[in-house]
């Protein structure tokens, strides 16, 4: 009954934590949709895939997301047009180069500055190389869902068009060539759209991100909740010896716990007496990249093939750089 009561108070803790930064993601990626023009950002992003994958992940700096704002953020980016690396740079750092989560990694780790200044370069990194990888996938359609690759087809001849984001929006896509819930052609025309309307659409569709968002949220955090209670504390101390074994212990812990990117670095500074300077940046680094619950939130964006890739490819960089750590800085 205990460890049934921890587990919940672990669970809803992991709600609280999360959903105002879901929500920060779902009303960024609706005033996006509503408010940006996609010729303008299109024509801003850079076409080369290393400066592309490079400049989006380092828009994280501008917009304050974790790990489940991000994912909606991203869906709209990828919506819009823009180019898949500009797009998985933004979703693979973003919930790490903002600066509240700076901020709160220099808080907790101000006496080691190195570990603040290589968790954003590694991250920064991870993401810029993961995105010139996926550059090279000319077809979306094998790699995105349906709704996703049908919004990214519809959103590409309007660019010269001077519709606007919504015609390509995320929500409602369940059939080709269907209008988003309650728009109606007047408010279709940029022209006419009063400033009402505008902010009509951006809560509708918060309301409908929210509701297809949330529900993965609610059961990704369920099973990190379980997954925590469930694994003694002392067993995982006790492995934070080894260079090699602490980088694999802390990376599944943060794929486990799924803790917010904008507090783990307090949750990691728990663990720095007893291990490795390289497994706890692998924790900081992988975290925010890959946990339970971003992986479901991802699943509204990508196959799942496709993010068994992203998965595998920043495990490996992860565990890379943070293996150079513990040999060549600690």
């Amino acid at each position: 009954m205990e460890q049934l009561n921890n587990a919940f108070t672990l669970f809803l803790s992991l709600l609280v934590e999360a959903i105002p930064f879901l929500l920060l993601g779902v009303l960024l990626s609706s005033i996006l949709m509503i408010f940006i023009d996609e010729r303008w950002l299109m024509a801003r992003m850079p076409k080369h895939p290393v400066l592309g994958a490079f400049a989006g992940s380092c828009i994280g700096f501008l917009l304050p997301v974790c790990e489940c704002g991000n994912v909606p953020v991203a869906r709209r980016l990828i919506m819009q047009g823009l180019p898949l690396p500009v797009a998985i740079g933004f979703l693979i750092a973003a919930p790490t180069v903002n600066p509240i989560v700076i901020w709160s990694t220099w808080i907790a780790f101000h006496d080691r500055p190195e570990i603040v200044v290589l968790r954003v370069v590694f991250t920064l990194l991870i993401a810029t190389i993961i995105g010139c990888i996926f550059s090279t996938q000319t077809d979306l359609k094998p790699i995105l869902q349906p709704a996703i690759s049908l919004g990214t087809i519809r959103a590409q001849p309007k660019v010269s068009t001077g519709y606007s984001l919504l015609d390509g929006g995320d929500f409602m896509l369940g059939g080709a060539g269907e209008a988003p819930l309650k728009m109606t052609q007047d408010l279709l025309q940029p022209p006419t759209r009063s400033l009402r309307a505008k902010i009509n659409l951006v809560l509708d569709n918060v309301m409908q991100e929210l509701r297809e968002l949330g529900g993965v949220l609610v059961l990704g955090s369920a099973v990190a909740a379980a997954i925590q209670t469930l694994t003694p504390r002392e067993l995982i101390v006790s492995l934070g010896q080894g260079p090699i074994l602490s980088i694999v212990v802390m990376m599944i812990i943060a794929g486990s716990i799924s803790i917010c990117s904008t507090v783990d670095a307090f949750f990691a500074l728990s663990f720095a007496a007893t291990f490795t300077s390289g497994s706890l940046l692998a924790f900081l680094v992988f975290g925010p990249m890959f946990d339970l619950k971003s992986i479901g939130l991802m699943l509204s964006i990508f196959k799942p093939k496709a993010i068994f890739y992203l998965f595998a490819i920043a495990t490996q960089l992860t565990f890379l750089f943070t293996l150079f750590v513990n040999f060549h800085v600690s």
